[in-house]
């Protein structure tokens, strides 16, 4: 009983220190978008590695409290938009609970290395960016320049913009990280239990 609540200790403490990482590296912009979303610099790995490490279930919930401190933080500039309250709501929901909560998807192939890794984390950013896109039809598509035809292909653009080179980093920076020796081996021994 003891060894099992040390590891729940663990567990915790380790997701913890992950998902204050990834709010320190959310800082680290390279470039924002004006009405939300930027390129950071490997903000998502951190909880990208709560779900390679301890498995989807362990990771959607480390996922999920990231997505509410990540609203937190954002929340002031989300009222400042003049969004009406049912689409503040929609914004809460897809933009940051669905959308962050999604990350926790990066282990689903975890124990098939570093491809199994990448697919993992391409399919968790994926669903990012769809639950984004959908906002950006619903919600934003008020805020759409004129030319554009259509609120889908405006959505996708946008959120493809900042969302197709955080992918790009995140993967890159899951790849070499499970490249690196240690690293590669404290997952090893985590995946045989």
């Amino acid at each position: 009983m003891k060894s099992n609540s040390s590891t729940n200790v663990k567990r915790l403490v380790v997701t913890a220190m992950l998902i204050a990482l990834a709010t320190a590296l959310s800082f680290l912009r390279i470039w924002t978008m004006p009405l939300g979303g930027s390129v950071t610099l490997l903000s998502m790995l951190p909880i990208a590695l709560i779900s390679i490490e301890y498995g989807v279930g362990w990771g959607m919930c480390g996922a999920f409290v990231y997505s509410l401190v990540h609203m937190g933080l954002d929340l002031g500039k989300v009222l400042s938009w003049g969004l009406s309250p049912l689409a503040v709501v929609g914004c809460i929901v897809f933009d940051y609970v669905l959308a962050y909560s999604s990350i926790g998807l990066s282990g689903l192939f975890r124990k098939k290395g570093a491809t199994g890794i990448c697919v993992g984390v391409g399919i968790a950013l994926f669903m990012r960016f769809v639950f984004h896109v959908i906002s950006g039809v619903v919600i934003f598509g008020i805020w759409m320049p004129e030319g554009w035809g259509s609120p889908f292909i405006y959505s996708i653009c946008y959120n493809g913009a900042y969302m197709l080179p955080e992918l790009i980093i995140t993967m890159a920076g899951s790849l070499l990280l499970f490249k690196t020796p240690s690293f590669s081996k404290l997952i090893s021994s985590n995946l045989q239990k």
